[in-house]
């Protein structure tokens, strides 16, 4: 976990962010990891903490429901931003008309820039990202992780930095299914297949 950027560097040059192969099937409940709380902030200054589940204190707001599934992309530097594309993209093509679904893109901004009190509202306003989804009901959600987010990373074994990294939850919150990199044909079609299963299951 405390490798540096020119170890993530010389690792990307090999497999282009592709550290490993997408989930072909979902991961059973039983078995699943917990997606570790995550506090995020809304460009417009509001905030959350990931996942929404039913246990979740945001659900009690009249315009949050607990989601039957949640696609959360995390994307620790701007070189993942196209490779999120990949994968919300289709995402939202194929689940726009649905209510129960919920997509995360999450920017992590490093701790250092917190230092300056201006800095954080700043960003907000600077980084906010057009909405290319005004006609689905399901709504790409940009938000932003501030700070120091080492024992995140450290669960969910996140190890290169210039990755993109997705995650499939269920209602419970559990991680189902995962994808990293840039999406190929294959491994969206085994993302929507997956999707499709868990709201089938209503997990």
């Amino acid at each position: 976990m405390n490798r540096g950027y020119f170890a993530d560097m010389k690792e990307f040059k090999d497999h282009g962010g592709k550290i490993a192969a997408a989930d072909k099937t979902l991961n059973p409940a039983v078995s699943a990891m917990k997606f570790p709380a995550l506090a995020v902030t809304f460009s417009n200054g509001e905030s959350l903490t990931l996942p929404v589940t039913p246990n979740s204190n945001e659900v009690n707001t009249e315009d949050l429901a607990v989601p039957k599934v949640s696609l959360v992309c995390l994307s620790f530097r701007a070189s993942s931003q196209e490779m999120i594309s990949s994968w919300s993209k289709p995402f939202l093509e194929s689940f726009g008309n649905r209510e129960d679904l919920q997509l995360f893109e999450v920017s992590f901004i490093d701790k250092w820039l917190l230092g300056f009190p201006p800095i954080k509202k700043l960003l907000l306003r600077v980084l906010q990202k057009p909405n290319n989804s005004e006609n689905n009901v399901l709504q790409r959600q940009a938000v932003y992780a501030f700070g120091d987010h080492y024992h995140f990373r450290k669960q969910i074994k996140v190890l290169n930095l210039l990755t993109g990294y997705i995650l499939l939850l269920d209602k419970s919150g559990r991680i189902r299914w995962q994808g990293f990199g840039t999406a190929t044909p294959e491994e969206v079609s085994q993302l929507l297949s997956c999707t499709s299963s868990l709201l089938l299951k209503d997990q």
